[in-house]
């Protein structure tokens, strides 16, 4: 049975910052990897970073160079610092992780946490 709690959502101005946090229930290291979406109103929901077990990190063409994907292993905790925010960044965040490598590879994740809003907006 695994939990991820997500945190750190609200409303932010455009070029401003906010750090997301993904508290799981058990230990972080046993997920082959872990993932950040983010689903916006009548749009699909989109894989904007991911995170290996061994440390690789990925991130979609949209985020990439604002958003870092980071974890703390010792506090079972997965980060996502969101910089140079757009209003396009406005969005449902969810948390997710994947326990095996063939999932990972086919963006087909196990466990979801239930999702924070962000809101870009001047």
């Amino acid at each position: 049975q695994v939990q991820l709690v997500e945190s750190g959502g609200g409303l932010v101005q455009p070029g401003g910052s906010l750090r997301l946090s993904c508290a799981a229930s058990g230990n972080i290291v046993t997920f082959y990897a872990m993932g950040w979406y983010r689903q916006a109103p009548g749009k699909q929901r989109e894989l904007i970073a991911t995170l290996t077990r061994g440390g690789v990190t990925t991130y979609a063409a949209s985020v990439k160079g604002r958003f870092t994907f980071s974890r703390d292993n010792a506090k079972n905790t997965a980060y996502l610092q969101m910089n140079s925010l757009k209003p396009e960044d406005t969005a449902v965040y969810y948390c997710s992780a994947v326990v095996g490598a063939r999932d990972y590879a086919r963006d087909n994740y196990d466990y979801w946490g239930q999702g924070t809003q962000v809101t870009v907006s001047s």
